[in-house]
């Protein structure tokens, strides 16, 4: 049984709306389909899309770490081709 959300889940949306090489906007990560249709979606939509920033996240700081730098890990917009 899925409890249900009592308060509206916010935009990830930080006003730094610049597309990368592969589409994710270097602010939020979301493409342009989850920022275009963000406030039509449901809960359990959202919930996903938050759940795909995080993957999305860990993502760009492996890759960082792989690569020596050293990233904070709020620091998402920085475009590593990703």
């Amino acid at each position: 049984m899925q409890q249900p959300d009592f308060f509206t889940i916010p935009s990830p949306c930080i006003g730094v709306c610049q597309a990368n090489a592969k589409g994710y906007c270097k602010g939020c990560l979301r493409s342009r389909e989850e920022r275009l249709y963000w406030l039509q979606m449901s809960d359990d939509q959202k919930h996903q899309v938050m759940r795909l920033l995080a993957q999305r996240r860990a993502k760009i700081r492996q890759r960082a770490a792989q690569s020596g730098e050293t990233v904070n890990p709020d620091d998402i917009q920085m475009d590593f081709g990703f």
